[in-house]
């Protein structure tokens, strides 16, 4: 259970943290105003599960940012773009606070790799619901999309470092022996680390056209190679 609350961490962590990095003078405030509830369900249950699994104060940190993500939601609605974004970042650094505490193994290495790991996820996913708000906004920049996209290509190539790093670091600790730990160290690197650029780049080729629906459909797979590659890799730190 206290992966779970990790990973809901991690990913309300990389989707604050999106919102705070999109330009607001592109995209419409309703689109802040939704993800911003988004995150408040995800800060939710995280305080949750962790009050009951998480022997620190990390509940209170969720907690505290599902409160401010629900306050910024309040303040895109009323389309006040300096409080809506303060919000953001409020929520952001909250939820960044409780990802580094409900790390079952302390430290600067372990702490920097959960928050990479939620802003690959995080920036992948906001990325995908940025291209499906296009429904929405049909007349919005594709700029915005495209800045998206780089983000989260910037996120996964720090993620490829650190992981290769850790590997070079550590050559014992890479589990070699076990169908099951090769199983998922296989789905970790193909799905996660080699896969999901490639689902990027087709993306970010496609706006080139442009074509928004199509560029969406790709991220839509992407946000699965990224959802199952930091999962596939909170399940190999586990072991």
């Amino acid at each position: 259970m206290r992966l779970l609350v990790d990973f809901l961490c991690r990913f309300g962590w990389g989707m604050a943290a999106a919102l705070a990095v999109t330009p607001a003078t592109l995209v419409p405030a309703g689109f802040f105003r939704v993800n911003l509830l988004v995150v408040l369900g995800l800060a939710s249950v995280a305080a949750f599960l962790a009050q009951r699994e998480v022997p620190n104060p990390a509940w209170l940190l969720a907690a505290s940012a599902a409160v401010t993500a629900w306050i910024g939601s309040i303040a895109w609605f009323a389309e006040r773009t300096r409080g809506g974004m303060m919000a953001c970042r409020m929520t952001a650094l909250a939820l960044a606070i409780a990802t580094v505490l409900v790390q079952p193994h302390p430290g600067w290495a372990a702490a920097g790799q959960a928050l990479v790991s939620g802003l690959v996820v995080g920036l992948t996913v906001h990325a995908m619901l940025l291209g499906h708000w296009y429904l929405n906004a049909p007349g919005m920049s594709v700029d915005a999309l495209r800045r998206m996209i780089d983000w989260a290509m910037a996120a996964w190539g720090v993620q490829l470092v650190l992981a290769i790093a850790a590997m070079v670091a550590s050559p014992a600790g890479v589990p070699m022996g076990g169908s099951t730990a090769t199983s998922l160290l296989a789905l970790r690197w193909l799905a996660g680390l080699a896969g999901l650029p490639v689902l990027l780049v087709m993306s970010r080729k496609t706006l080139d056209i442009p074509n928004t629906q199509s560029a969406t459909g790709i991220l839509y797979v992407a946000c699965l190679a990224a959802i199952l590659g930091e999962l596939t890799a909170q399940l190999l730190a586990a072991a």
